[in-house]
């Protein structure tokens, strides 16, 4: 992040106050027709993209068919895509006829280990192996449409490159959910392959449907949106011995249950969560395989939320601090790796483009259903790319209109049910911002 929280906190809070001419000026100009035309063209493949996709999901560094399919139909446009970034991952840039600005568009391509619960003709019935496990295999979160999404604006672009001013770079990522086991992956291996080596954006953009936005709305925020993502592992070491005799061995899961409840107070009693929020969170817990012996080790996993820097560092070492000290109290050991890999930045959007991009957004959609989204807990790796040059992600509503989103099922469940429409609506929108971006006047 390239400024202190404190000022993008600040910027946030202004872009309303920086939007207002900036709407006005949307009305005025509203949605272009190029926008429309190319949108009602590319309805239906853009839907029988999204459903194949779904139908045929892939876990993340498991992308091979869909990234397959990806290059092949940009090849299709005349492109020439670069395959096997970051193992799967597709590129490929569309030249303008015109000078102009290089800007960059991302959709991600992974699936979830996730056993589908929605009644579709075209569920996934996919299985996988993952942490030696047979599962399901789900777009819970959505990425078939991103990927359906970005393929239509590739279409769109490539119809009218001509007279388009500038480059677009597309990127097709794999492995946003995160890599598998000690592997590497997402935006951040995308990066150090060397995306943006010879290709240097001077704007970044990326879209994600949402289950807690009816379709027709979008929504947007200014600076932090969403948090910082860090997983943790702490593995307890007791002393095995029976159930009946539990003085003659070392109880690490009486020790574990004991960090986990003196954990809590990490967020809410030393971290100052009036100033932003977060979370620390177990996920998982495992140890024992019998009644009555009491094992040898514990282990546990979990997750911490954080918008700042300064309380991220603060967590970790607290966490550290408290596996280590309450295990001792009780005569066992702790091995607490915090964090136990890289995680997540905080995404972070441009105020100044977001203020700018906007009104490109209720172009679309309409003032009233662009919406300013709160301080979300949920973790994005397009972090990796707004730490690299300004970017803006935004949000694109997911729930069928009537039903409350508040109650829907949620990004991640077996039950995601994706209106369809929220496809057109993010076709729409990625191609106005697009084409907004790369037509307004050199400041300057």
């Amino acid at each position: 992040m390239k400024r202190p929280l404190s000022v993008a906190l600040r910027c946030a809070l202004s872009l309303s106050a920086l939007a207002l001419p900036l709407a006005a000026a949307a009305q005025a100009s509203g949605e272009r027709p190029e926008v429309a035309s190319a949108a009602a063209k590319l309805k239906a493949d853009v839907v029988g993209w999204r459903r194949d996709f779904h139908q045929n999901p892939e876990l993340s560094n498991r992308e091979e068919r869909t990234a397959a399919k990806v290059a092949e139909h940009l090849r299709k446009l005349g492109l020439k895509p670069r395959t096997g970034i970051a193992k799967h991952g597709v590129v490929a840039i569309i030249e303008g006829g015109k000078p102009g600005p290089k800007i960059a568009l991302r959709a991600d391509m992974d699936a979830l280990p996730v056993t589908e619960q929605v009644d579709l003709p075209f569920a996934s019935k996919a299985t996988a192996t993952y942490r030696g496990e047979t599962v399901g295999v789900m777009h819970a979160c959505g990425h078939d449409a991103h990927t359906g999404i970005l393929l239509g604006v590739a279409d769109a672009l490539v119809a009218m490159k001509k007279d388009l001013p500038g480059q677009v770079m597309l990127i097709f990522q794999p492995a946003e959910e995160g890599a598998p086991g000690n592997e590497e992956g997402g935006a951040s291996l995308m990066l150090k392959d060397g995306l943006f080596k010879d290709y240097q954006p001077e704007a970044v953009f990326g879209l994600h449907v949402f289950s807690t936005l009816n379709a027709g709305q979008l929504g947007v925020r200014g600076g932090p949106l969403m948090a910082a993502s860090d997983r943790f592992s702490i593995k307890i070491k007791g002393r095995q011995t029976h159930g009946s005799a539990p003085w003659a061995g070392i109880d690490p899961i009486v020790a574990a249950a004991d960090v986990i409840g003196s954990a809590q107070t990490i967020v809410s009693r030393r971290t100052n969560i009036a100033k932003l929020p977060a979370v620390v969170s177990f996920g998982a817990i495992k140890g024992g395989i019998r009644y009555n012996i009491i094992p040898d080790d514990v282990e546990m996993v979990g997750t911490i939320r954080t918008f700042d820097e300064g309380m991220r560092q603060a967590i970790f070492k607290d966490l550290k601090n408290v596996a280590e000290h309450v295990s001792a109290a009780h005569g066992a050991t702790a091995e607490a790796q915090v964090p136990d890999q890289d995680g997540n930045p905080v995404t972070y959007n441009d105020p100044a483009l977001t203020a700018r991009m906007l009104p490109s957004l209720k172009a679309v959609a309409g003032d009233a259903n662009v919406v300013e989204m709160p301080l979300l807990m949920g973790a994005e790796d397009f972090s990796y790319y707004a730490k690299e040059v300004p970017a803006m992600f935004f949000f694109v509503g997911a729930t069928e209109k009537g039903v409350d989103p508040t109650t829907a099922p949620s990004n991640h469940s077996p039950k995601f049910k994706l209106d369809e429409s929220s496809l057109d609506l993010g076709l729409r929108a990625m191609l106005q911002v697009t084409l907004d971006y790369l037509n307004a006047p050199k400041a300057g």
